[in-house]
């Protein structure tokens, strides 16, 4: 009668648990044999994120040249913007929040943003890599003497990613609703180079948004037999496809931010006028 085998025990430790201090295993003191410059995409991670965070925080803080009044121009860094101190035709949805200095006015909205960008998976892949090197690349060395995974605090607060989500898709709702509702200038319908600029950082992220894990997840997951559900099985093909473009859509839509914002403090500033086309 066959018995179930115990696990091989090394120095206290189990095989699966000994890794690469198995004594089968080769010893190798290189944290790598890889010959290519494995190291080079954690370095640009690390510049690109950094960057963006420097100029996104930096423009935040501003609150200032954040609304083009002639076109209804309103930046996606302060939008909703619900603090008393935000300029009252660029306060959509009302004024609730007090105006201190420490308060960005899109407060009720940059949070949660911010949440959903820490806890995609793609972000989590490379900030662990870029700023943790845990790992730095693949079949490089882990400079942590352990790994406890993402089950205790901090990392634990990963799995908010799914209610964060929601809280994009309602983000992604009200930037629609900006870029809209700049088409009415107060001179009547307008249509220029900004409304063009809006709407393609709106379909940028509209289409990161969709292409999330955790929507994935949402529209084709817990389902016994996709024959049975051929609407949703459409969608979970459709979000499947776009899932696999997740990494370039999520630098995509950091690159339209930031260019969005840019365009609407220069027409606020005064550094040159908007291109128009119609009104």
């Amino acid at each position: 009668m066959a018995t179930a085998s115990k696990p091989l025990v090394v120095d206290g430790k189990s095989k699966l648990k000994a890794g690469l201090s198995f004594p089968s295993r080769a010893r190798i003191a290189a944290r790598t044999l890889r010959t290519d410059r494995w190291w080079w995409p954690p370095v640009l991670n690390v510049i690109g994120l950094l960057a963006w965070l420097a100029y996104s925080v930096t423009r935040v803080f501003l609150q200032d040249n954040y609304w083009v009044a002639d076109y209804h121009y309103l930046t996606p860094y302060y939008s909703p913007c619900v603090s008393d101190g935000c300029i009252p035709e660029a306060a959509h949805f009302g004024t609730f929040l007090p105006d201190v200095w420490w308060m960005p006015y899109a407060a009720l909205s940059l949070p949660f943003l911010l949440l959903f960008r820490l806890t995609c998976y793609y972000y989590r892949k490379a900030y662990y890599r870029a700023f943790w090197a845990s790992p730095a690349a693949c079949a490089v060395a882990e400079p942590h003497g352990k790994y406890t995974g993402e089950t205790k605090v901090p990392l634990i607060g990963q799995n908010l990613h799914r209610y964060a989500f929601y809280a994009a898709v309602i983000i992604s709702l009200i930037n629609t609703y900006d870029a809209v509702l700049a088409f009415h200038s107060p001179s009547g319908f307008g249509f220029g180079l900004g409304n063009i600029i809006l709407l393609g950082n709106v379909v940028a992220l509209w289409t990161y948004t969709v292409s999330c894990h955790s929507c994935r997840h949402i529209v084709g997951g817990r389902l016994r037999h996709f024959s049975a559900h051929p609407v949703r099985y459409r969608a979970w093909g459709l979000v499947s496809k776009l899932n696999e473009r997740h990494m370039e859509l999520a630098w995509i839509t950091l690159g339209t931010l930031a260019f969005t914002d840019f365009y609407v403090m220069a027409l606020s500033a005064g550094w040159f006028s908007d291109l128009r086309f119609v009104g």
